[in-house]
């Protein structure tokens, strides 16, 4: 039998016809099933909001998936097919009430609207921002429920905007997400005739050898982003963009090349920042910002704590202090959550060493 979509060649209709008459009669019993569980979300958001409880909870929806993944050990969908599924189920559960409302930088189809959406699903309201700041600020001021920004690349580093705004934010991280950037040549003509080529200098940084092998000598022109150049190869014959998926169905464009990117790896790293902190999971990872006094070996010291508590340190990372001329801001990611043993322990000690300590959220790990 065929294992293309469609009619299987040689099969009796009879068949296909109580294979469907099944299907039919399935997907009914999961739309019953569906408004059940909808029944349920709703009673379950309005119990929140007598509560003054956050509707989005983090670590609820992770012992979800994970509790999914275990039920689908023998099933026929991969457990991230499953995941995907009930992300959106989930989204649309939360916006039977009110939906919510996530800030994230970039314009629409930019990396950051795909990690957001990736992350909320396809029923909340979308508010895309010009700067990392602005995303904060919406956040602080109530008129979004979370924001979604850019905080690492695993070609390009960090981005320092994004650790320097929380310096003197309220806010907290709440979740992050781990998203395989994938770059695509993009037109409405075909590779041929494409004269220029629109993007963001990283991702011509990121595509640079694909670009010189296959287009070489065509001009390339640096944008803002990525959905930037997108909108211009809409408007313009003989012009292309490197972009993304999104970005052409967004834009209408053919998708001329897909993955052109010179590392598979490549992996932007994004927060999701709210008002709320995070519960424990026990499989959680806590961010801090902390500076201590200018002698030797105080950031040993430091270190050394958790260490000596066996805390995975996955990363560090330091600033030049905006207070002090040659004093610096330490970031740090560490395994655990601050309201749990051992890192709680390790934490009352760290702050005896620091000059300041703050907990930037505690959060599931992705």
């Amino acid at each position: 039998m065929s294992a293309k979509t469609g009619d299987a060649v040689g099969a009796p209709q009879g068949d296909l016809r109580a294979h469907r008459d099944n299907i039919d009669r399935i997907d009914a019993e999961i739309l019953a099933l569906l408004t059940q569980r909808g029944a349920e979300a709703l009673a379950i958001g309005r119990l929140k909001h007598g509560r003054s409880q956050a509707v989005y909870a983090p670590d609820r929806e992770q012992a979800v998936f994970d509790r999914l993944r275990g039920l689908n050990a023998d099933g026929v969908y991969s457990d991230e097919a499953v995941t995907a599924i009930y992300r959106e189920i989930i989204s649309a559960s939360r916006a039977l009430e009110t939906p919510l409302r996530i800030a994230y930088f970039g314009p629409e189809a930019s990396f950051t609207h795909i990690a957001a959406r990736g992350r909320f699903g396809v029923s909340v309201e979308y508010d895309p921002q010009g700067a990392q700041a602005d995303v904060f600020r919406e956040v602080e001021h109530r008129r979004s429920d979370y924001g979604v920004v850019p905080v690492a690349n695993s070609t390009m580093g960090v981005v320092i905007d994004t650790l320097d705004l929380f310096a003197d934010s309220p806010l907290r991280i709440c979740g992050e997400i781990h998203l395989p950037i994938a770059h695509n040549l993009l037109s409405r003509s075909a590779i041929d005739d494409v004269r220029c080529i629109y993007s963001h200098q990283q991702a011509f940084a990121q595509c640079r050898e694909w670009l010189r092998e296959r287009v070489p000598g065509v001009e390339q022109i640096i944008v803002s982003n990525t959905a930037e150049a997108a909108r211009r190869a809409a408007e313009e014959a003989g012009v292309a963009a490197v972009s993304s998926r999104l970005a052409a169905d967004v834009y209408g464009l053919d998708v001329l090349v897909e993955h052109i990117e010179d590392k598979a790896d490549n992996v932007t790293r994004f927060l999701v920042i709210g008002r709320h902190g995070v519960r424990a999971t026990g499989s959680d990872k806590t961010s801090l910002r902390f500076t201590v006094p200018n002698r030797p070996g105080a950031l040993v010291r430091v270190l050394e704590e958790f260490g000596r508590r066996e805390i995975d340190l996955t990363k560090v990372e330091s600033r030049p202090s905006p207070d002090r001329s040659w004093d610096y801001v330490f970031y740090a990611d560490v395994a655990g959550h601050a309201d749990a043993e051992p890192l709680s322990l390790a934490l009352q000690e760290v702050e005896q060493v620091c000059q300041s300590l703050k907990v930037l959220g505690s959060y599931p790990r992705a």
